[in-house]
């Protein structure tokens, strides 16, 4: 397989290989870079690349009677939606720097996603701000559904995106407060990844590789399954009242005794009677 791209003629990089390369049906193959510029200007190469060849993709670029190259769809109402390069709601400016940065932590992070994930994954900086982290991403879809599918864990919350080949993408967003809990089902064909809301569970399949799946919830265990920090215990408060009550007494009795003294001595001194000894005496103990 060749590593240089057949259209730039630069050397392919680890983000071009990491979701399998762009292979065109002449053996030649693409970086993620032409991919893109190419798809952009017609929709169908990015689901039916292995159809084109390279004298294709470089009329493409000429913008030279494109419809005469679609080969591999016959009629317009087949056409599968596309996932454009510049989003609506973004600009074009931006839409580039969250890619840069995606693919950035994608590649730190050593995402491993299979070939058929390319459509999920052009839809994340439609999705994912710049000052949102991605923390982990694995091949996962919808249990007992066809359409591939990611699940994305940001700082802020998991993405689910799936797509059918003639389909729009489906997006789902569980923001942390929304997720109580997270557990792992494991099976040795498709484990699967469970996220425990309020009033449902949300089950995603991980058909494509088994150990990806297990690191991906690695990852998000600990996030959404640390048990609640129980407040720091409180003193009790007879307790802490039994060992201030026991000072306050001690010095109270011996200033009481010092008085109740005081008092007898008036009293032999003939200063005081016995009556007023007693009366002082009670408001003394009272």
């Amino acid at each position: 397989m060749s590593n240089i791209c057949s259209l730039c003629t630069t050397e392919l990089t680890s983000m071009d290989k990491l979701l399998g390369e762009n292979k065109l049906s002449d053996g030649g193959v693409l970086c993620n870079k032409c991919l893109d510029k190419i798809s952009y200007i017609n929709q169908e190469v990015l689901y039916n690349l292995n159809q084109f060849n390279i004298d294709d993709i470089h009329r493409i670029v000429q913008n030279k009677d494109t419809e005469q190259n679609s080969l591999a769809v016959t009629t317009q109402e087949n056409l599968p939606m596309a996932v454009a390069e510049e989003p609506q709601h973004i600009s074009k400016e931006e839409f580039k720097r969250r890619k840069q940065k995606i693919i950035a932590e994608l590649e730190k992070l050593n995402a491993n996603l299979s070939v058929f994930t390319k459509g999920e994954v052009k839809e994340l900086p439609s999705l994912i701000p710049e000052d949102e982290k991605i923390l982990g991403i694995t091949d996962a879809q919808f249990v007992n559904t066809l359409a591939a599918g990611i699940l994305v864990a940001t700082s802020k919350r998991m993405i689910s995106v799936s797509k059918a080949m003639f389909g729009a993408a489906k997006i789902n967003d569980y923001s942390n407060e929304m997720i109580k809990s997270v557990s792992f089902v494991t099976n040795p064909r498709s484990p699967i990844i469970k996220l425990h809301l309020d009033e449902r569970v949300v089950e995603f399949e991980c058909f494509m590789d088994k150990e990806d799946a297990e690191k991906f919830y690695d990852i998000i265990r600990p996030i959404y399954n640390n048990p609640v920090q129980q407040p720091q215990q409180q003193t009790d408060p007879v307790n802490t009242n039994t060992s201030t009550n026991t000072t306050i007494n001690s010095t109270l009795s011996l200033d009481i005794l010092e008085q109740l003294e005081k008092l007898g001595k008036l009293r032999e001194n003939g200063i005081l009677t016995d009556a007023e000894f007693t009366a002082q005496k009670k408001k003394l103990l009272g």
